[in-house]
């Protein structure tokens, strides 16, 4: 067998064995997995010797030279996702203006196995996101010296890069889970429109231009358009992503939230759809114990008498043998005993 199949066959086999094994415990494992905290990281630059095919099109393995390989998400497929058409505008800062609002909950993973994550600047921040001289501040202001390369945070297509007023030089990058991260103030732009760019790309370097009182990055993250706490996602001071997996309340999104996510929080958001599926479930069972006593609320019943037959009882009724057959899980010839309850209706 040829070296990249054998090796591609060994890697999917791993895989579906982990997985397999796995299946009874999916819940708890998402659970688990999407709590974790995900260090920054960056290409180290080694080469790679070679892409194998899998069998999911939009998965590749890539075989490096120092003899690793790793599973990546095939770029090409990724940006055929809807994701990167609807909404598609690449000037404007919100192409969102007809979107409807969002869930009162809603859950979104940030990185799966196959994402990678750069911290845009380890560092602690200079201004926070919220209100700033009575104005809605919609990020988050790192320090960052004039020149110094910036890094995109996730995968993802750039949808604008341009010069955009108080943004000064910007760079938006919309993510395949719907997410858009913000990149304001850089000296420099070292991406177009459509480029598709992984977590650690340099995508331009620090600056100062449009409203800015000195040299910083400006970063924001939206959803859908609307501008939510960066710190929710990350810990700047260590640079580690959070969580994997993102548990929202609509009411997060303003500038006066300051709210940022714990695992308590998390398990009071879990209790709360527990609940809300318990209390569906209850409603749904409700509902057909309605529909039941309605049923037999319309049903009708006749005692079986001395000298009575299955055409005597459905004239009397005004139905036929073959319904009360039916209704009642008998046959034309079956014997009918004295006081046997027939349903008629």
């Amino acid at each position: 067998m040829h070296f990249k199949t054998l090796l591609t066959t060994c890697l999917l086999s791993s895989l579906c064995i982990a997985v397999s094994a796995q299946d009874n415990s999916a819940d708890s494992l998402r659970r688990d997995f999407g709590r974790m905290s995900v260090s920054s990281s960056r290409s180290t630059g080694t080469p790679f010797a070679d892409t194998l095919d899998t069998e999911n099109p939009g998965v590749k393995v890539i075989l490096f030279s120092n003899g690793t390989f790793r599973y990546v998400k095939d770029p090409k497929a990724a940006a055929e996702s809807k994701v990167f058409t609807e909404h598609w505008d690449t000037r404007a800062v919100n192409p969102y203006h007809e979107e409807k609002s969002l869930p009162d909950r809603f859950s979104l993973w940030i990185v799966d196995t196959l994402d990678s994550y750069c911290c845009p600047n380890k560092t602690r921040p200079s201004s926070q996101f919220g209100y700033r001289h009575g104005r809605p501040h919609q990020g988050i202001d790192l320090p960052y010296p004039t020149g110094t390369p910036v890094y995109a945070a996730f995968d993802g297509k750039v949808r604008v890069s341009d010069y955009v007023g108080g943004y000064g030089n910007l760079v938006v990058i919309r993510h395949a889970n719907g997410l858009e991260t913000f990149y304001g103030h850089m000296s420099r732009r070292d991406v177009e429109s459509g480029d598709w760019v992984n977590a650690g790309d340099v995508i331009g370097l620090g600056g100062s231009t449009g409203r800015s009182t000195g040299p910083h990055l400006h970063f924001e993250t939206r959803y859908r358009g609307y501008a939510f706490d960066p710190a929710w996602l990350i810990d700047f001071e260590t640079g580690t992503l959070r969580h994997r997996l993102m548990r929202f309340r609509s009411w997060y999104f303003n500038p006066n939230s300051r709210y940022v996510m714990t695992e308590e929080d998390e398990d009071e958001i879990n209790r709360g759809d527990e609940e809300q599926k318990k209390l569906a479930e209850e409603k749904a069972k409700k509902e057909a114990q309605a529909r039941a006593a309605a049923q037999r609320a319309t049903q009708k019943y006749y005692t079986v008498r001395s000298g009575d037959t299955l055409g005597k009882i459905a004239k009397k009724n005004g139905t036929t043998v073959k319904a009360l057959c039916r209704l009642n899980g008998i046959k034309e010839t079956t014997t009918l005993q004295i006081g046997r309850r027939l349903r008629v209706q």
